[in-house]
């Protein structure tokens, strides 16, 4: 018989320590699993470093078996998420554990007791933190590495959460493409839209980057409004956002569609950090800071991610500009082509209901290669 499983708790941006270090055990034997940076994800679970905790609130939990850390979760509650949804829904996430049920389920009875505790009726993930971070378990593509971003699960992650009686509510795609000329479609598409005098592309501006990150999700909480789980940016995120991208961001990759000199429709693709990181364990110091720096400045990366690529709603009902996401597309490729270094690219994600996306992408000759899932359950 089993020792019992034993649940610490920790409280948000203090106790990270073992939270943070468990995923070197989960991940040990995974050749495919890179460790986000430690920096970084403390961060992300500190109040006061991520605008996030302004309308949200969390905890972190542990599980332990004989002295020995043997998994993690979060729980959070997200009112922005609560305002927009009016749902009383609360979330998990960080969900790793051993391949054992027992400590699978003890971490989600605490993150539900906890969710319960504060009124939510329901509870959703992972996210890890919220819908705009790192979403869903991984359920295929499992030898791929994950890019910047994105979480990576191991192959019974999924089944030990269904186990608990979770129901899937959502998979989402994450799309391989291999840069290269657009096809006939697409680049017919974007011949058409550079025809028209009053479109054109512009490369973000790194030099006014808080304005420009403005616009960047003006567009956004326009175009992705009416979209699955759907939460929009505040206003300290997004400052958070121009800081982040001012450092991390490729303005090659990252356009505004403008028409008659306003900005319609905008892509934001990055370079993928986790592969200049792959080998840092996770470390900055003694020598990670220069390595990655290098290897993202100098060496540069052989793939990127794009994170965003959305049109106004408004657009979308006029004929005149019916071809311009297509060429937003092509725009990118072409953009790609330019740079050699650039190999290949992640597009992700993407909802699995989200028809006209997945066929835009799917034309694109881009193919799904990773299959996160959302899981649901009443609480």
């Amino acid at each position: 018989m089993s020792a019992p499983v034993e649940i610490r708790e920790h409280r948000m941006g203090l106790d990270l320590d073992d939270f943070i270090r468990v995923q070197y055990d989960i991940f040990r034997n995974d050749p495919a699993y890179v460790p986000p940076l430690e920096l970084e994800l403390r961060d992300r679970l500190t109040p006061g470093k991520n605008p996030l905790f302004e309308h949200a609130e969390g905890t972190l939990f542990t599980a332990w078996r004989n002295g020995k850390i043997v998994g993690r979760c979060s729980a959070q509650i997200d009112r922005e998420h609560l305002r927009v949804h009016q749902d009383e829904t609360g979330f998990f996430g960080f969900l790793d554990t051993i391949d054992d049920a027992a400590v699978a389920h003890r971490l989600l009875e605490s993150a539900e007791s906890w969710l319960r505790a504060r009124g939510m009726k329901r509870v959703r993930g992972p996210f890890s933190l919220t819908i705009n971070e790192e979403s869903g378990v991984l359920i295929d593509g499992f030898e791929h590495p994950p890019v910047i971003m994105m979480p990576h699960s191991t192959r019974y992650q999924a089944g030990l959460i269904e186990s608990y009686g979770f129901e899937k509510v959502q998979d989402l795609y994450a799309w391989k493409y291999v840069v290269e000329a657009p096809p006939p479609r697409a680049a017919k598409a974007h011949a058409d839209m550079m025809a028209l005098p009053e479109v054109r592309f512009r490369s973000v501006d790194k030099s006014r980057m808080r304005a420009e990150v403005d616009t960047l999700v003006e567009i956004f909480n326009d175009a992705w409004s009416e979209n699955w789980g759907f939460v929009p940016a505040t206003e300290s995120e997004v400052a958070k956002m121009a800081s982040d991208f001012k450092l991390l961001l490729d303005p090659d990759l990252a356009f505004f569609a403008e028409v008659e000199g306003r900005e319609v429709g905008m892509v934001v693709c990055i370079p993928n950090l986790n592969e200049a990181a792959h080998d840092l364990n996770g470390k900055l110091l003694p020598f990670g800071w220069a390595k990655l720096l290098y290897r993202l400045k100098v060496q540069g990366t052989s793939s990127a991610r794009l994170i965003l690529l959305g049109l106004r709603r408004e657009m979308r009902a006029k004929k005149r500009y019916g071809a311009l996401s297509t060429a937003m597309y092509a725009e990118l490729a072409y953009r790609g082509m330019k740079k050699p270094q650039y190999k290949w690219a992640e597009l992700s994600w993407t909802l699995e209901d989200n028809r006209p996306i997945n066929l835009g992408i799917k034309a694109m000759r881009a193919k799904v290669y990773k299959t996160y899932r959302v899981y649901e359950k009443a609480l």
